[in-house]
């Protein structure tokens, strides 16, 4: 019995260095200090929902704007929704967006107008406030979180809308859950809970159904006497090899994290109120970052961070 429970230890032992080496060691990720976060443009207000489409053109949402930008910073308003913020691009080139002044996940046309709304409420309630979506493309949905009214008091809610439209109540009991990713298997969903400063994680056992909440990673907290005013995980991707870059709100930070929870890299963020990160560029190497130049209240700006690392492309086909 001791000799294999060595053996499988042994196994195991390897299995996961292999996931390790898979997920991309800090050692292949630059140093901070090797780094440097370049402004791109601003505009008007605090800025989120950063995506980008087939063409490579990137979409920022603002106030009640959503702004489509070229590589090159240059940049109009595509649409006016009221509140846009988490965008995605299905792959017939329209867009999912939530809006909480909709109280929906809406559906605009591959030009800004506006369709029928992909989600406005779940089991004959209607939603609060969807903030930012990941889509499951393989089975036709997609998993959105809705942290409507849970600053104060731990309502936030999750969801799951199915190839049919219909929309599940997956959790709830969240204070602002916010941003929200899907690992490319399927396997895994990882929710930031803002007012909690922590990144959860779900084993999805089938599409739209999860196991039990478990806690990913607790972040680092701001820091007295700095121009840091806040320490809230916001929207978050992943890069090809797994790691979870989190763009973290009052830090002016992205945190990454390695397949395990570990934090492994800082990266300056450009904007006080870091709120969105994405991969894209010609290579998908770049990451884009929006957010606050400083408080919520004053204007935003879109950032990027030449990592050279590859971002996991989350465009369906």
């Amino acid at each position: 019995m001791r000799k294999r429970s060595a053996t499988f230890s042994s196994i195991i032992s390897i299995a996961f260095a292999h996931l390790l080496a898979l997920s991309g060691d800090a050692q292949e990720l630059p140093r901070a200090e090797q780094t440097k976060t370049v402004e791109m443009f601003r505009v008007p207000r605090y800025c989120e929902g950063v995506c980008f489409d087939h063409q490579g053109n990137g979409y920022i949402s603002w106030g009640k704007s959503i702004t489509k930008f070229s590589l090159d910073g240059k940049n109009a308003v595509w649409a006016e929704t009221g509140a846009p913020n988490g965008h995605k691009i299905l792959a017939d080139g329209t867009h999912l967006v939530c809006d909480a002044s909709h109280h929906a996940v809406l559906h605009l046309a591959a030009d800004g107008k506006m369709l029928d709304p992909a989600s406005k409420e779940c089991d004959g309630k209607p939603l609060r406030g969807p903030n930012d979506l990941t889509l499951d493309t393989p089975h036709g949905g997609f998993y959105f979180s809705d942290p409507g009214g849970s600053a104060e008091s731990p309502i936030g809610t999750i969801h799951y809308v199915d190839r049919a439209g219909k929309t599940h109540l997956l959790d709830g009991g969240l204070q602002f859950p916010n941003g929200i990713v899907l690992t490319p298997d399927g396997k895994k969903l990882y929710l930031a809970e803002s007012k909690k400063n922590c990144v959860h994680v779900y084993d999805v056992t089938a599409p739209g159904k999860l196991g039990p909440r478990k806690k990913f990673a607790d972040l680092p907290t701001k820091t007295a006497g700095t121009s840091q005013i806040d320490n809230q995980p916001d929207g978050m991707c992943l890069d090809a090899a797994g790691n979870l870059y989190v763009a973290h709100y009052g830090m002016k930070q992205v945190q990454v994290l390695d397949l395990t929870g570990k934090l492994i890299r800082q990266y300056d963020g450009g904007n006080v109120t870091t709120s969105n990160v994405a991969f894209g560029g010609p290579n998908m190497n770049q990451l884009f970052i929006t957010g606050g130049i400083g408080p919520e209240a004053g204007e935003g700006g879109l950032f990027r961070i030449d990592l050279g690392v590859k971002g996991l492309v989350i465009l369906p086909k």
